[in-house]
């Protein structure tokens, strides 16, 4: 069998960027060695200004080989793409929230639209992703196919007594959208220890002494680390407002830990039975998870068994296969 010449187009990164785009395609095309012959174009410039961005346009439009996949972040690479050997991959749009009417205008044009128009296929990385992006682009849906993240293999099952007494809470993320002030407020009034993985704002630092909560806080943890850190837990508590996917619900549910997450976005797709839903939104109802969670010890079980089965949905071998079967698709394109 001749394998196929797939060209996977990636930003250049900045130094303290966040990296998981390019782990999640890193582990496609180990799986893929055997079936595809793989060739990596990071672009030259980073995506700030316009010079820069047609530098990159210009380059990407040389570097096409028989099947060109765009890993996301820098969409509007493929504008010169030949149409029928394109896959573009969205992880999420939430680069549109917030934004003023020419910023907005400019985004949806170069980001998602034209993008879109060019594109054999879309990847999107949930159903809510997907939906997201018929909000913004009128295009054929059955473009758009849905391509879970995988879960890494380094996350397995560790056997771990649950601390009634004082549970350890897990909590990732120090981004707006993690929602940390409205957890500090839930838990205000319990016995817990709350472990806090990222830049830890000092509204909160002082939220936290405020209330005299137990709590660590880490920072540029290795993978090996962080890894670490679900094992200590009890709970990964991860009422977020907002995600494309929401990766920690399947790595804490592979380690076998109950998860809390919330009920909107992706999180309740990507958790299926395995995780106690809470509005983020709502201080009470984040107390209620996390009270129900600690307090009844069947619920809690049921949470992980269901969370054990749940991740055998994303096991990268799956994720792998559903791209190649996406290249194998363009090449047969005439």
């Amino acid at each position: 069998m001749i394998k196929p010449i797939v060209t996977y187009f990636q930003r250049k990164r900045f130094p303290n960027g966040n990296f998981s785009v390019e782990f999640i395609f890193d582990d496609v095309r180990s799986r893929l060695a055997e079936k595809i012959e793989a060739k990596v174009a990071i672009s030259s410039y980073h995506t700030q200004g316009i010079v820069k961005r047609i530098l990159n346009i210009f380059e990407a439009y040389f570097r096409q080989s028989q099947v060109n996949h765009i890993t996301g972040d820098i969409h509007y690479v493929g504008l010169l793409f030949h149409s029928k050997k394109t896959i573009l991959t969205i992880l999420d749009c939430g680069f549109m929230e917030g934004r003023g009417k020419t910023a907005s205008f400019l985004l949806k044009l170069f980001w998602l639209y034209l993008p879109i128009k060019k594109a054999k296929f879309i990847t999107a990385i949930s159903e809510y992703t997907k939906n997201d992006i018929l909000k913004y682009v009128d295009c054929n849906p059955e473009k758009i196919k849905v391509i879970p993240v995988a879960i890494s293999t380094n996350f397995d099952l560790v056997a771990k007594e649950f601390n009634v007494h004082k549970p350890e809470l897990l909590q990732i993320g120090g981004a707006p959208n993690k929602n940390l002030t409205r957890i500090i407020e839930a838990i205000k009034d319990m016995d817990i220890h709350l472990v806090i993985i990222g830049l830890l704002a000092e509204t909160n630092r002082i939220l936290l002494d405020k209330y005299h909560i137990s709590y660590s806080n880490y920072v540029n943890l290795s993978s090996e680390q962080i890894l670490e850190r679900y094992i200590s837990c009890d709970i990964l508590l991860f009422p977020s407002t907002f995600e494309g996917f929401g990766m920690p619900i399947l790595e804490a549910q592979a380690v076998g830990r109950p998860v809390i997450t919330s009920n909107l976005c992706s999180m309740p797709e990507v958790g299926g039975d395995g995780v106690c839903l809470v509005d983020p939104f709502d201080v009470d109802s984040i107390k209620a998870g996390v009270s129900k969670v600690i307090s009844d010890s069947i619920y809690r079980e049921n949470l992980i068994e269901a969370g054990k089965q749940n991740v055998k949905r994303f096991h990268p071998d799956l994720i792998a296969n559903m791209y190649f079967e996406l290249y194998q698709a363009i090449c047969k394109e005439k």
